[in-house]
């Protein structure tokens, strides 16, 4: 650890965590093993439920803290990446990390780290994500959280949240994402998002393709863990399905994965009905189809980062036009091509007009890149620009006309450098450490 983050600076922090994130992800969960052994194993110091998924695993994360909250239960929330500052991946209580705890725990588990890549090589000195993975578990230790709810970084079998005992395993969705990754087929996204399931442990599992539902419940039978069905449960309509304030369908089918998950709890919890419909009535998740007002005229953020979110995306986009009366505006970005790909189609079947922006990330598609993957019929006007020059301020965006809706959509980066801009209570954002 240096000098200056041992001195206790934010900005030394910063950097010695930028240090570790551009070493890359490092898959696989043996270092976390050694971390969490160099702690006393934080991780298994109170319950916790386990959340994976291709999409969805966040919302429904956050539909479970808020029932567990409005319960009167002290929870501790860990998920990534973070919108705008780095704290709001580790929550109790929805009270984001502070600097000073971050700069606290830097200083905590630097040495750790350092001492077991001095022992076992480069190769064992934790990736970033594992360093806030273990400033979550000691956090929750010491916050004597009485129940944590862990969102799952990428995949699940290997990813470093997996040293974890959960009281439930959540598979939320199962889509083509992180296929380099992953696989490229749903039967094996499938298998290492079930890699979560413990023995004897319930799992509860939305909506998704019949073949990802076979490999998990073949890998569930395996360890004798008990499988609950959102569409088991509630069926093919929708208007059996709970209600939440988060907006659309695909929040309905959520916060059923997330009562399911609750109800495996058991009842020592004592959550009643009343008590989670009113949980679901009050979930704070931005990004998601949030709508908000800039200078008097409806702005929406919404996450779309891969092909299963394009088809959500598609039907709010079509939503928001027959209510409106007229074409939104759109702006845009995404990380990587192959999103980009299943995004741009989608965006430019609804959208009157189209900004194309460049999140401050090293995998961001460039404006090249997003507007050869326009549809050649796409007749409306294409503007490059920048989330500075679209969002100059508080209350302003310079997109689109006074009757205009704004809808931001693509890469969950872009959606946090506008609300940094638009919320500036929120913080300086901290944009270097945000992927992964």
């Amino acid at each position: 650890m240096t000098t200056a983050a041992a001195a206790g600076t934010y900005q030394a922090v910063q950097d010695y965590l930028y240090g570790l994130k551009v070493c890359g992800v490092k898959f696989g969960i043996d270092r976390m093993r050694l971390v969490v052994g160099e702690l006393g194993h934080p991780e298994l110091s109170g319950p916790c439920m386990h959340v994976a998924g291709t999409n969805g695993k966040g919302s429904v994360a956050a539909m479970i803290e808020s029932v567990l909250r409005t319960g009167g239960w002290r929870t501790g929330l860990y998920t990534s990446p973070h919108l705008v500052r780095l704290g709001e991946r580790v929550q109790v209580g929805r009270v984001p990390l502070s600097e000073e705890e971050i700069i606290a725990y830097t200083g905590e588990l630097g040495p750790i780290a350092e001492r077991l890549a001095a022992v076992g090589g480069p190769d064992d000195r934790p990736s970033f994500f594992e360093f806030m993975t273990a400033m979550a578990f000691l956090q929750f230790e010491r916050k004597r959280c009485d129940m944590n709810v862990i969102e799952v970084g990428l995949g699940g079998r290997l990813d470093a949240t997996n040293v974890v005992l959960p009281e439930v395993s959540v598979i939320t969705s199962i889509g083509l994402d992180h296929c380099e990754l992953l696989g490229h087929t749903l039967e094996a996204i499938a298998g290492e998002k079930a890699g979560i399931i413990k023995p004897g442990r319930p799992v509860v599992i939305g909506r998704m393709p019949p073949e990802a539902v076979r490999t998990i419940r073949m890998i569930a039978a395996e360890r004798g863990s008990p499988v609950a069905a959102v569409e088991e449960e509630f069926g093919p309509e929708i208007e059996r399905y709970p209600e939440t304030n988060m907006e659309g369908d695909y929040q309905r089918w959520n916060a059923a994965t997330a009562v399911l998950a609750l109800r495996a709890l058991g009842s020592r919890w004592k959550l009643t009905d009343e008590l989670v419909a009113s949980g679901l009535r009050r979930v704070d998740w931005p990004g998601r189809w949030q709508r908000t007002r800039l200078g008097g005229r409806l702005l929406v953020l919404d996450a779309s980062h891969n092909p299963e979110g394009a088809q959500v995306l598609e039907s709010n986009l079509a939503r928001l036009q027959s209510e409106t009366g007229r074409r939104p505006v759109v702006i845009t970005g995404a990380l990587g091509t192959d999103r980009a790909a299943a995004l741009l189609p989608t965006v430019a079947a609804h959208a009157g007009e189209i900004h194309l922006v460049v999140p401050r990330q090293a995998r961001a598609c460039s404006h090249e890149e997003l507007e050869h993957l326009l549809p050649g019929d796409f007749n409306g006007r294409v503007v490059r620009s920048t989330v500075e020059t679209l969002f100059p301020g508080p209350g302003v965006c310079t997109a689109g006309g006074p009757e205009d809706a704004i809808v931001v959509t693509g890469s969950i980066y872009v959606l946090g450098e506008v609300l940094a801009r638009i919320e500036p209570g929120r913080g300086a954002e901290e944009s270097r450490l945000q992927d992964f």
